[in-house]
């Protein structure tokens, strides 16, 4: 089953690598609360994309509403990363954009 979500599965990782690396390099910042819905939702979607992928590697019946949560879940985060001109916040967008689309792909199919 894992084979047919491949390309998902690795968006979804590599989503959650850069919201956590996002997160973290966030806290460092010198205004770290205009930061807080960027770190809020890096760690919710760091969360929701360790669940889709999880999900689809052990082929679960609910991956296809995971994965549509998850998209949803990413756009935001790659809304609110698209906000700010930081490094990490672009990388993150950009991993979050990616890996919405790669959810939405999956949930059309499935």
């Amino acid at each position: 089953m894992h084979e047919k979500y491949a390309s998902c599965i690795q968006a979804c990782y590599d989503c959650a690598t850069e919201c956590n690396h996002c997160a973290a390099a966030c806290l460092q910042e010198d205004d770290v609360k205009m930061m807080a819905r960027c770190i809020a939702l890096d760690v919710d979607c760091a969360q929701i994309c360790a669940l889709a992928a999880a999900a689809m590697a052990r082929g679960s019946d609910k991956a296809r509403e995971i994965c549509t949560a998850c998209a949803e879940v990413c756009q935001a985060c790659a809304d609110e990363c698209g906000k700010h001109q930081h490094d990490h916040c672009q990388r993150c967008a950009q991993a979050c954009q990616r890996c919405a689309q790669e959810c939405r792909s999956m949930a059309a199919a499935a």
